[in-house]
């Protein structure tokens, strides 16, 4: 038989747990965790299903990179499109092979993006733009012209860096199925997500995306707004907003569209696409026309010649003498 624990220990231990219960009242309630947004409280337990209440989060993540052997103008164009996309990544350059749509999925998934923009430079004249959902698609390749960097332009526009911009188009992107793909891609990859850590929570730029001549031509406006330093501005003001082109400039001809990341299936092809070695080799034959009218020409007035000879002067040989 185990031995009676005595009078004095039992009123002990009893006084112990008292004590105990009251510093477990005096202890401060847990701090709930702070955020960038603020202070986040605990979900209270709820006979709703989460599910349902559940909100949607853009977590929209870009990787910009470029193939090898770039040129220094499409460099400072790839520089410029990443500063205007605060929630992109920047890798190194990847070689342009035909395996390039595995690395470059890798690349996506080690980076923990969405999409991917490819800059694809050819003989270090002819540029090419992947625009890509990634890992599953679709995918979009773009020949790239009128490139104008920020730095030739030297315009007077001027916003802030990692402000969200306001995404606009033209009417014609609702006329055929793939201007509409092609739209809600460029808005998933232009449109910086809101509550982004790097992102500033306001517009003051505007992407214009518009159709002209089956090509894609894109401008970047700052929103200008006339007004005091000590005053706030007023609404009658705000119809005296202006828009001032910050830059860069450049014009997306659509080549192919494709169901996979990098390849796959083609959903849509353009007919009226000519490659740029095809108008380089209509510009050499032409070049090569007006060569071969000059030796037709010598030609021609040789056998003139021969066939007319001139008259022997009858004075030619009167001052050898």
């Amino acid at each position: 038989m185990g031995k009676k624990r005595k009078h004095g220990e039992a009123e002990k231990s009893a006084e112990g747990e008292t004590t105990r219960k009251r510093k477990d009242e005096n202890i401060a309630p847990e701090r709930p965790k702070r955020t960038l947004l603020g202070w986040k409280d605990k979900p209270q337990a709820t006979g709703i299903d989460s599910d349902s209440t559940r909100v949607f989060r853009n977590k929209e993540k870009v990787l910009v990179t470029c193939s090898r052997r770039i040129n220094y103008r499409y460099r400072h164009l790839m520089v410029n499109v990443v500063s205007l996309l605060p929630h992109c990544k920047k890798d190194n350059k990847v070689e342009s092979k035909e395996s390039k749509g595995g690395t470059l999925n890798e690349l996506v998934e080690l980076k923990s993006c969405s999409s991917c923009l490819f800059f694809e430079c050819r003989k270090h004249k002819d540029l090419y733009l992947w625009m890509a959902k990634c890992p599953n698609g679709p995918s979009v390749k773009f020949l790239v012209n009128a490139v104008h960097t920020m730095e030739e332009l030297k315009l007077t526009g001027n916003h802030l860096k990692g402000s969200r911009p306001i995404l606009t188009f033209s009417s014609n992107f609702d006329n055929q199925p793939h201007w509409k793909l092609l739209k809600e891609i460029i808005m998933q990859i232009f449109g910086t997500p809101k509550d982004h850590r790097k992102s500033k929570p306001f517009h003051d730029h505007v992407f214009v995306f518009s159709i002209i001549d089956n090509h894609i031509w894109f401008r970047n406006y700052q929103v200008s707004v006339p007004h005091n330093e000590t005053t706030k501005v007023d609404r009658g003001d705000l119809e005296k907003m202006t828009f001032v082109e910050v830059g860069p400039r450049f014009c997306l001809n659509p080549i192919k569209i494709f169901s996979g990341s990098f390849g796959g299936p083609t959903l849509y092809e353009n007919p009226l696409y000519v490659s740029s070695n095809q108008i380089r080799a209509l510009e050499k034959k032409k070049k090569a026309g007006k060569y071969i009218k000059k030796v037709k020409a010598k030609t021609k007035r040789k056998m003139h010649e021969m066939e007319n000879p001139m008259e022997r002067d009858e004075f030619a040989d009167m001052w050898k003498e």
